[in-house]
C-alpha cells in the first residue's frame, strides 16, 4: 500500500514530505548525501516513502505534455532483465542520486546515459515525446502532469522501477 501525503509527513522530514506532496521543493533535503548524514540507515526508507507518495490529479492540467525521464530498474520490476540484480531500495537510492546530479546542473542527457536502464533511452536522451495520461501508468502520469515545464520530479515508483521525470513542455 502506498503512503498518503499525511502519513508521509509523519514518516519523513517535513520539508521532504511537503516537496513530495506538491509543495515548494527543498533540493538539499532530497539529496542522498543529506539523507545519509541525517538518518544513516533510513535513507532508503525515506526514498521509498517519497517515491510511493500519492499525488493528486489537478483539474487544470493540460491534455498532453512532453517529458523526459530516467528509469532505474530493480530485480523483479516489470520488464527488468535478469542481469538487473539490485534491490528495490538500491534502485530508489540510485534514482535519487540521478536526481541529485540534475540538481547539481548535470545535463539531462548525461544523467540518462549514466543511470537510465530503459532500452533506447540514451539515444532519445530520455525523451518520451508528447504523452497523454492514458499513455503511461497512473503514478507516472500523476507526477509528470503536476510538473511545470522545465521542472524535475522527485523519485516516482511504478511497476517498471523508479523514475525521475522532467516535463519539457
Amino acid at each position: 500500500m502506498q503512503p498518503s501525503c499525511a502519513s508521509l509527513v509523519g514518516f519523513a522530514l517535513l520539508t521532504f514530505a511537503v516537496a513530495a506532496c506538491g509543495g515548494e521543493a527543498t533540493p538539499a533535503l532530497a539529496s542522498p548525501a543529506t539523507a545519509s548524514a541525517s538518518g544513516g540507515g533510513g535513507a532508503a526508507e525515506r526514498c521509498l516513502a517519497v517515491a510511493g507518495a500519492r499525488r493528486e490529479r489537478k483539474p487544470s492540467e493540460p491534455a498532453k505534455i512532453s517529458a523526459k525521464h530516467v528509469l532505474v530498474k530493480y530485480a523483479g520490476a516489470k520488464k527488468a532483465l535478469p542481469a538487473v540484480t539490485r534491490t528495490r531500495e538500491q534502485a530508489c537510492l540510485r534514482a535519487q542520486e540521478a536526481r541529485a546530479k540534475l540538481e547539481q546542473g548535470t545535463p539531462f542527457a548525461e544523467v540518462v546515459a549514466t543511470y537510465s536502464e530503459e532500452p533506447g533511452a540514451t539515444t532519445r536522451e530520455g525523451s518520451l515525446g508528447s504523452i497523454e495520461r492514458s499513455h503511461v501508468v497512473p503514478s507516472f502520469a500523476d507526477a509528470a502532469f503536476e510538473l511545470s515545464a522545465g521542472e524535475v520530479s522527485h523519485v516516482v515508483e511504478t511497476d517498471f522501477g523508479f523514475h525521475v521525470i522532467m516535463r519539457t513542455e
